[in-house]
């Protein structure tokens, strides 16, 4: 096993706020990269505020925070102050990657756009995440993961039953989602980057990862069908993949195929029913799915979910159990696969979830806090040849804040 990781003496700067930009930073950063995060004066980026909702009852950690910007160095830096400029051109010397999400049109005010910076710094891969994409009517309209990835997309629409109205969605979740294809972009740019020695300007939105997750659907529809309507767990499509619950209310999911029907009649201690002519093949227990779901709905109310998992297992049906975030969180699956990791530093924080990307037998950074607020401005304000004179005028102006001591996370 290598002892470097992948990414160590690549450099990053962060740009970006909220969860998408940064979380893509935060991949990187698991695999050895040297994160800056650049934030504005004052309180920061407002992800600092929104992500420890709900709150944790054991920490005042703001567990989200931590978990979309561990492994970074800090700074704030005030990006409309036109003395600033000479840092942030220090700053895109620097990268090998920019990341940012601001709107186009502010970005080139604040210096970000990618001609200038593509200018200062010719072999930088500069990666941004939008809303809504480059192009279009919508371009410049700001965008959310519940508007453009989940709402836009047609996803927020097919996740729910029948009759049901639309619902929020978990929080963040197209956020990170979409850092991952913003991820993608990126090492494929530096693939690019070491072939051919040219920069470039790549990026991604949460509408195109929305529709990309809804891909099945959107594809049918493009195809001229019709290839959605709303789930009815009642009456569905195909009873064989359906939630069901049990007699001590636990919910898990079933998904199995007509080829299982045999073993699913035997778990169910009812092996008779391969011979009922209304299931006898996959036409017929389509037809009847809703016989189906009755039947099997009486079946599992029966008994608790212990007895169904063993009598699942035995059989080779797959299913889980619906779990809750709080279940998942103790699952011993997810840190036998190091899906959840240790957190250093953070006081009554000791885990954090890792990213999803694994090259096996290359080891990912130990899990570090975030940043506090502009903490290692100093330190990089020299990194960057800044005098000690400099840099206290920097402070003066108002520029560039002298470091802020750690504190509790």
């Amino acid at each position: 096993m290598t002892t470097e990781s992948v990414f160590t003496g690549l450099k990053v700067l962060d740009a970006a706020s909220f969860i998408a930009g940064p979380a893509a930073a935060t991949v990187l950063s698991d695999f050895g990269a040297d994160v800056i995060k650049i934030e504005p004066p004052g309180q920061g980026d407002p992800q600092r505020r929104l992500s420890s909702v709900p709150p944790s009852p054991r920490a005042q950690a703001n567990y989200g925070w931590h978990l979309a910007n561990r492994n970074k160095r800090g700074m704030v830096i005030d990006l409309k102050s036109p003395a600033t400029t000479e840092v942030l051109k220090r700053l895109v010397e620097w990268a090998d990657v920019v990341i940012t999400n601001f709107p186009h049109g502010t970005r080139e005010k604040l210096h970000l756009g990618y001609d200038e910076v593509s200018s200062w710094n010719p072999r930088v891969v500069y990666a941004d995440i939008t809303g809504f994409g480059d192009a279009g009517p919508d371009a410049r309209q700001p965008g959310f993961d519940l508007t453009a990835y989940w709402s836009r997309s047609g996803l927020l629409a097919s996740t729910r039953d029948a009759g049901a109205p639309p619902t929020v969605p978990v929080w963040g979740s197209g956020d990170y989602t979409s850092a991952i294809a913003l991820y993608a972009a990126i090492a494929t740019a530096l693939y690019r980057r070491e072939r051919t020695g040219l920069g470039a300007d790549v990026g991604t939105s949460l509408l195109a990862a929305g529709v990309w997750a809804t891909g099945t659907l959107v594809a049918g529809a493009l195809a001229g069908g019709t290839p959605f309507e709303p789930h009815d767990r009642n009456a569905p499509v195909n009873a064989l993949t359906n939630p069901y619950r049990t007699s001590d209310g636990q919910w898990f999911m079933l998904a199995t195929s007509p080829v299982h029907w045999p073993g699913l009649t035997r778990a169910i201690g009812c092996p008779e029913l391969v011979e009922d002519p209304r299931f006898a093949d996959i036409g017929s227990l389509v037809a009847n799915a809703a016989a189906v779901s009755e039947l099997l709905d009486t079946a599992f109310r029966s008994r608790p979910f212990a007895h169904w998992k063993d009598a699942l297992d035995r059989e080779r049906v797959t299913y889980s159990r619906i779990q809750t975030p709080e279940a998942a969180a103790q699952d011993p699956q997810l840190r036998a696969n190091d899906i959840v990791v240790p957190l250093e530093g953070v006081t009554g924080l000791d885990y954090t979830v890792s990213s999803p990307v694994t090259l096996r037998g290359v080891p990912k950074v130990p899990a570090r806090r975030a940043p506090e607020l502009g903490e290692h401005n100093d330190e990089i304000l020299a990194e960057l040849g800044f005098t000690p004179a400099e840099i206290a005028e920097l402070h003066a102006q108002g520029v560039a804040p002298g470091t802020t001591q750690a504190g509790p996370a």
